[in-house]
């Protein structure tokens, strides 16, 4: 068995070569800083690398560089789900096969290569494979490894709670039992909230104390870009505005920002006073605002039945999209009832909600159905039909929490100053809503923002091509 002998970046770029792919000078980086920590025999490492920057591919070329060297490594991926693992485990399973330096590794049993795990030609006869896929999730009680990659193992879905963070460093910590005496921990990923495991110990983070660190962000200190090839400064200031400044620090800077320090400024909006003007041109309906052709719509409506005044608001938001990203708040409707009306609560807002959506066009209405909001779309179906409103309902449910809703959907646009918001609107509580709130209150009033929010991420419709027909009674109720 002939091991190479080769460092990592020699590895790493003849098979980029191979794959007529460059080698840009951030994965050179990455690549001595892995060889000389390895030649140091450090063993604790965390490697923060911006989203999109490859880390992942690099550190699969880097479990087959070991392979290749000592090929009795047994090497653990553990990711946030199985799949994720998985995806790792094949990547460096494929670089075996095409890698020259990998040849003599190639094992002759079909058995040794499944989708999870593999193990290389090798001496010995040991328990263990040469690389095993795991996710958070999963039994690893009785693996040992020489080599352990922890790949994006804090995601949204598992760090949003203190409860879900509690339980993730839990779970992290059964790694100190699988790794054999000397081995190597590699942390690869970014931060996803405040309370991040990424966190350095200056910042009240001791999980990872004593790590050493390769931070890598997408702007050098300078404000020149780390990959200009791939990522040039008009590409990361576009992806800032879409994404917003709280996600692009963390994602990008890898940065573990507070969402206290995330606001929403009401001056970053852009107000008019016009409204939409319908017409028709060679058969086909157009409507347009600001002179500008709106390409769909979206409408949210945030139920509640409180008395009028007291408790949560029921609010119905409206929003166009045009076809350059831009959204229009158009309608935005706190709907109450009359408690002395011979009509329930929920038949009056549904007729108010019906008569809006007609006027306004809106090809979709979600509304929702957490709690008391269950039974309304049927009900909303009905008089949308007496009405005459070409507008379908969709039941919602949300399962992400309120405050990061609002904070995903209204940041972007804003600091891109592509919201825009009519005038009446501007003149009522929902300005003084979005400056008064903060992620961590608990007490203000945020129906309003919900409703927005959830317009701004839903899948917009867009308008049909030709005028839709008003519906009204039929024969299968309407």
């Amino acid at each position: 068995m002939q091991e190479t002998q080769a460092e990592f970046l020699e590895f790493l770029w003849i098979w980029n070569s191979r794959n007529r792919m460059e080698t840009p000078a951030v994965h050179r980086r990455i690549a001595r800083w892995l060889q000389s920590r390895h030649d140091n025999n450090e063993r604790r490492l965390v490697l923060m690398a911006f989203r999109g920057c490859g880390k992942s591919t690099l550190i699969g070329l880097y479990c087959a560089w070991l392979l290749s060297r000592w090929p009795e490594t047994r090497i653990l991926v553990l990711a946030a789900d199985h799949h994720l693992a998985t995806k790792m485990v094949a990547t460096v399973r494929r670089i075996i096969r095409l890698h020259p330096f990998c040849a003599h590794l190639l094992s002759q049993s079909p058995e040794n290569w499944a989708a999870d795990r593999f193990t290389v030609k090798r001496e010995g006869a040991l328990r263990d494979p040469s690389m095993l896929a795991a996710g958070l999730a999963g039994n690893i009680t009785g693996a040992r490894a020489d080599v352990i990659i922890c790949d994006d193992v804090e995601v949204a879905g598992n760090c949003d709670t203190p409860g879900k963070r509690e339980e993730l460093r839990e779970r992290l910590k059964e790694t100190e039992f699988i790794l054999v005496p000397g081995g190597t921990t590699l942390y690869v990923g970014t931060p996803h909230t405040s309370e991040s495991l990424y966190r350095p110990a200056s910042q009240g983070e001791n999980f990872l104390a004593g790590y050493k660190r390769l931070v890598v962000p997408v702007l050098t200190p300078s404000g020149r870009s780390a990959w200009p090839e791939r990522f040039d400064l008009d590409t990361i200031r576009g992806m800032e505005a879409r994404v917003g400044p709280t996600a692009f620090r963390r994602q990008m800077l890898l940065q573990a920002v507070s969402d206290q320090a995330a606001r929403l400024d009401p001056a970053a909006i852009v107000e008019y006073a016009e409204e939409t003007a319908y017409r028709e041109a060679n058969g086909r309906p157009v409507l347009e605002l600001l002179g500008r052709r709106l390409a769909s719509g979206s409408a949210f409506w945030d139920p509640a039945y409180g008395r009028p005044g007291t408790g949560d608001a029921s609010v119905l938001a409206c929003v166009y999209l045009d076809g350059e990203g831009n959204s229009f708040l158009h309608r935005l409707a706190y709907l109450t009832h009359d408690p002395n009306a011979p009509d329930d609560p929920a038949t009056q807002q549904c007729r108010a909600v019906a008569v809006i959506l007609r006027d306004a066009m809106m090809p979709v209405v979600r509304v929702e159905t957490n709690g008391i909001g269950k039974f309304l779309p049927a009900l909303l179906r009905r008089e949308l039909a007496r009405a005459g409103a070409a507008c379908s309902v969709i039941e919602h449910v949300s399962t992400r929490a309120k405050n990061e809703r609002i904070l995903g959907a209204l940041e972007p646009v804003l600091a891109a100053r592509r919201l825009h918001v009519r005038a009446p609107i501007m003149r009522g509580p929902f300005p003084r809503e979005m400056a008064e709130w903060s992620p961590t209150a608990t007490r203000l009033r945020d129906d309003a923002l919900d409703a927005v929010a959830g317009c701004l991420l839903a899948e917009a419709v867009r308008f049909p091509p030709t005028r839709p027909a008003p519906r009204g009674p039929g024969w299968r109720g309407g």
